[in-house]
C-alpha cells in the first residue's frame, strides 16, 4: 500500500476527533447530525457535518479502517487533489441522494463516513480492478464482485427497509465514486471497459427501479 499521504490522515484525524466529540457531547451531536427537516429548513452544513460523526467507536472504526486500506491506491492514480474530490464527491453525493430518497421523513436521521468511503472503495476498484478483498477479513474475493453485489444488496435494502442503516447514502457514494473516477482517468473506459460496464449495472437497475416507482 505504501504510505499514506497526509491529506489522508488528515481526513481520518478529523474523523475520529469530531466523532468523539459527538460520543460526549450530545447536543453537538445532535446540531450536526444528518436531519431531514432541518436540512429542508436551510441547515445545509449537515450534508458535510454528517460525515464526520459516528454513532459509535465500532462504526467509526469500520469506516476508517476501509478508507485507510483503499485510499493509498486512489491517491497513487490520481494524486491528492482527485482523492479530495473523490472523497467529498462521494460524501455530498450520498447525502443528497439521501435527502431524496427520505424527504418526506422530516424525523429521518443518518450520520458516518459510509457513502464517501464507499466512493473511495468504487474509485479504487476501477483504477484497480485485479484488487482483491478479504470478505469478513478472511475469504479472498475480487474486488469488483463484492462493490457489484454490496450496491445490489443496497437496492434491495432501500426497498425492505428493514434495518437502520443509510444504504442509499452508500449507494450514492459508490455512484460519486463511479461518475468522478471516469472523468478524472478516462482512460478507465478503454484499459478496464468490462469493469466500467459491470460497475455501471446496479446503477442502472436503481434508476430503472426509480422510474418505475419501485423505490
Amino acid at each position: 500500500m505504501g504510505g499514506l499521504d497526509f491529506i489522508v490522515i488528515a481526513i481520518i484525524a478529523a474523523n475520529v476527533l469530531i466523532s468523539f466529540k459527538g460520543f460526549n457531547d450530545y447536543e453537538f451531536f445532535n446540531r450536526y447530525k444528518f436531519e431531514i427537516s432541518s436540512i429542508k429548513g436551510g441547515d445545509k452544513i449537515r450534508i458535510l457535518s454528517s460525515a464526520f460523526l459516528h454513532v459509535d467507536t465500532t462504526h467509526l472504526f469500520v469506516n476508517m479502517l476501509t478508507l485507510y486500506f483503499f485510499a493509498s491506491s486512489v491517491v497513487s492514480f490520481i494524486g491528492t487533489g482527485g482523492f479530495l474530490l473523490v472523497y467529498f464527491g462521494s460524501l455530498a453525493l450520498g447525502n443528497l441522494l439521501s435527502l431524496q430518497f427520505h424527504k418526506n421523513e422530516p424525523h429521518y436521521t443518518a450520520v458516518g463516513a459510509s457513502g464517501a468511503v464507499v466512493g473511495v472503495l468504487y474509485a479504487a476498484i476501477l483504477l484497480q480492478p485485479d484488487m482483491m478483498l478479504g470478505l469478513f477479513f478472511i475469504i479472498p474475493i475480487p474486488a469488483y464482485v463484492f462493490g457489484i453485489g454490496y450496491l445490489f444488496y443496497s437496492i434491495w435494502a432501500m426497498k425492505a427497509r428493514r434495518d437502520n442503516v443509510g444504504h442509499d447514502a452508500h449507494f450514492g457514494g459508490a455512484m460519486g465514486g463511479y461518475f468522478i473516477t471516469l472523468l478524472l482517468s478516462p482512460w478507465v473506459l478503454q484499459e478496464h471497459l468490462l469493469m466500467v460496464v459491470l460497475l455501471a449495472l446496479p446503477i442502472a437497475v436503481l434508476f430503472v427501479l426509480q422510474k418505475m416507482g419501485k423505490l
